[in-house]
């Protein structure tokens, strides 16, 4: 499995940007789905997560009500809306995906890894 993931920028506090993440390879077995990200000076946190069904999703406290994570099976491609960016979000995010029905928040449970994409957001 690869997973591709693009939309990363430079934003301005309080603006928009929407990551996105095309998945190839054994797309026929079923995945649980993440973001990650890693902060200048950092260790890696989790961001998001989705079930393979979409129903289910988990969020880092710092990030809800302002990003949504979602996904379009039929086009193998998950997302991460990010509205009212802060600087503290600025990070190169990184998608994630584990052989499982369900997403986890835990890092350790991923089988496959994206490459990543910077965001920047100046304040």
């Amino acid at each position: 499995v690869q997973l591709q993931a693009s939309g990363g920028g430079l934003v301005q506090a309080g603006g928009s940007l929407r990551l996105s993440c095309e998945v190839s390879g054994r797309v026929e077995i079923p995945y649980g789905m993440g973001w990650f990200r890693q902060c200048p000076g950092k260790e890696r946190e989790f961001v998001a997560t989705i079930s393979r069904s979409g129903t289910g999703t988990i969020y880092k406290e710092s990030v809800k009500g302002r990003f949504a994570i979602s996904r379009d099976n039929a086009k193998n491609m998950l997302y991460l809306q990010m509205n009212s960016l802060k600087p503290e979000d600025t990070a190169v995010y990184t998608c994630a995906a584990r052989k499982s029905y369900s997403g986890s928040y835990s890092q350790f449970e991923y089988d496959y890894w994206g490459q990543g994409t910077l965001v920047t957001v100046s304040s």
